[in-house]
């Protein structure tokens, strides 16, 4: 057997031993780097370079970067093996993210026992340990999602679930995490020990198909719709944890198409399914998610947005992590640049990204159509710069949510004007500058009507803790009030779409771009 080869990794100065021929993308996505695209070499989100030693290029490498990035050490990790036996030092980013928990309260019924809620998102997960009897959350876990390395979208982890035979891969991981994070909390729990009674997991429909072993082709094409969303039940022991106590583990029903019980325990959470007046909640993840409705009857509907909101296929993004440009400010006809961590800029997440050409827009760095003013791109600090792409890539996310909410309102016979409370869920909700968000027009009401909810999948979940009955968690009378909208089939999509492709003209220094 050959000598494994050590290789170095800057700046955490952890070493590593692995086996010659190793992949790296096998051993480097648990100290940080990324592969939004599954490890297909179609992107730059898992660049690494090569301080010492040598790691061949590639044919990928070539077609990513310049001949002077080859040079330099550049490579794409997800194509490169440890061919040699010389040491290597790798320079990357080690990316500590910000997972958004939920400390809000709410009415229970006290049940006996201890419970779990998780969060089951596309990049990251989070679960709660709730004592049933006091509602008191016990601790909180979390962790990336590990099927990240297979592609940082849901469409990418379905290609690899179908066209590459993957989703028992897939599942394994989810799974086994999920049991890890729980088994960590367990463990941790102070005091006297209660029985674990109840798991409530929600998440998008991929996620729900791929832990529970549904099959992901029907929604790979046309006109996807899945085969199975309704409830689905299991003993923990079934999923391979041994908890030292039965638990009955729930994956909450998904409303339709690609809009997930995430979305189901969102309206949970903000009780838009008992509101008298007409409100909505918008879900900016790696998907877009839109619910418009009262107690009466609720519309829904997923939007191709893609994943730009979380900096995925933009040429410098990156999730919002350490390293991320987070913000971005106007000072004295200029930009500045705020990371997470305060550290140098590595890349760029969605609410920096956001702010980024709400920031260009009024300095004139870029046209109301999106076009850069210098045609080349927009910098923003160091080496780190937007390019058409970005910009291109933003618009068609933020075209997406805009003509979405429309259509949906356009179906209830109302306009923004009519809607009471808009809820944005999620990270990208909670932390995006409102300011810059409308002067993009990608939330076009005014500010007074905005509520950051939060990470409301989480609290929906924590609230389905307490079901009584494990009739309750089908939750038919709710669904039995909902109605999915397809926009593919909606005529005026497409023209809705292209018209809210545009950013708007007046150009005011809202906020802090002042």
């Amino acid at each position: 057997m050959s000598d494994p080869v050590k290789i170095e990794l800057l700046p955490l100065g952890r070493q590593l031993l692995v086996p010659q021929n190793t992949n790296l993308r096998d051993v480097l996505f648990s100290h940080g780097v990324e592969f939004p695209c599954g490890g297909r070499g179609r992107c730059k989100g898992c660049k690494v370079r090569v301080i010492a030693g040598d790691l061949p290029i590639t044919p990928e490498d070539r077609l990513r970067f310049s001949e002077a990035e080859c040079q330099d050490g550049w490579r794409l990790s997800c194509c490169a093996r440890v061919s040699g036996v010389t040491p290597l030092k790798l320079e990357l980013a080690q990316w500590e993210a910000n997972i958004l928990g939920d400390d809000s309260r709410f009415e229970f019924v006290p049940q006996q026992g201890w419970g779990v809620a998780v969060d089951l998102g596309t990049t990251t997960m989070v679960a709660q340990l709730l004592d049933l009897a006091t509602g008191t959350v016990l601790g909180v876990n979390s962790a990336l999602n590990p099927q990240a390395q297979h592609g940082g979208d849901i469409m990418s982890r379905i290609e690899f679930a179908v066209a590459e035979g993957g989703h028992a891969v897939l599942q394994k991981l989810v799974r086994d995490h999920i049991g890890d994070l729980i088994q960590t909390l367990l463990e941790k729990a102070a005091g006297n020990r209660h029985p674990l009674r109840k798991i409530v997991i929600v998440g998008n429909t991929v996620m729900h198909h791929i832990f529970c072993g549904i099959d992901l082709d029907p929604l790979s094409h046309y006109p996807f719709e899945p085969q199975n969303s309704g409830l689905q039940l299991f003993e923990a022991v079934q999923l391979g944890w041994d908890f030292a106590a039965p638990a009955t583990v729930a994956f909450l029903p998904c409303m339709g198409s690609f809009v997930g019980s995430d979305i189901l325990a969102g309206v949970l959470a903000t009780r838009l399914h008992e509101s008298s007046g007409l409100n909505a909640l918008i879900d900016l993840g790696t998907n877009g998610e839109i619910v418009v409705g009262n107690a009466a009857s609720m519309l829904c509907t997923s939007t191709a947005a893609g994943p730009a909101f979380e900096g995925a296929r933009i040429s410098v993004g990156m999730r919002a992590s350490t390293g991320a440009i987070s913000e971005v400010l106007i000072e004295n006809g200029t930009l500045r640049c705020s990371t997470i961590g305060n550290g140098p800029a590595r890349g760029i997440c969605g609410s920096g990204l956001v702010d980024a050409v709400a920031s260009g827009l009024d300095l004139g760095m870029l046209k109301p159509t999106g076009r850069l003013s210098n045609g080349q791109s927009l910098p923003l600090t160091g080496t780190i710069a937007l390019n058409q792409w970005d910009i291109r890539e933003l618009q068609l996310a933020k075209g997406a949510i805009a003509a979405g909410l429309r259509i949906l309102l356009e179906e209830w016979g109302a306009t923004l004007d009519d809607l009471g409370t808009i809820h944005l869920a999620g990270a990208f909700g909670n932390y995006i500058n409102y300011a810059s968000a409308r002067r993009i027009g990608l939330l076009d009401f005014p500010q007074e009507k905005v509520a950051a909810s939060g990470n409301t999948a989480l609290a929906g979940a924590k609230m389905a803790l307490f079901a009584s009955t494990l009739e309750d968690w089908h939750y038919r009378d709710l669904l039995s009030r909902v109605r999915h909208v397809s926009l593919n089939e909606t005529p005026r999509f497409q023209d809705i779409f292209v018209e809210n492709m545009s950013f708007p003209e007046q150009s005011c220094c809202f906020g802090k771009r002042a």
